[in-house]
């Protein structure tokens, strides 16, 4: 999964288990309603800036944002260039 669609999804999952509302988080992150459901749908490619604001407004570090909690990413390939990715797709 792309990193986009894992933070969109890691945004997801920890507001719901804090129990807050898009609208909610929106107030707190100082974002819009339509822009944090963006992220959570993948649409939105957010800055650092956000992943910051939106982790603190989560209260959870910013690397557990974007940290795929299932394990299916690839892990150990760093350095591994974009036609190795794409072939493995």
């Amino acid at each position: 999964m792309k990193l986009r669609g894992v933070f969109g999804l890691n945004v997801q999952r920890l507001r719901r288990e804090r129990k807050l509302s898009q609208e909610q988080l929106s107030f707190l992150a100082q974002r819009t309603r339509a822009y944090i459901s963006s992220v959570e749908a993948g649409r939105r490619n957010a800055t650092l800036d956000t992943l910051e604001i939106l982790a603190k407004a989560l209260e959870v570090e910013p690397y557990e944002l974007i940290t795929d909690p299932s394990g299916d990413a690839k892990r150990g390939q760093v350095g591994k260039s974009r036609a190795q990715d794409q072939s493995d797709q």
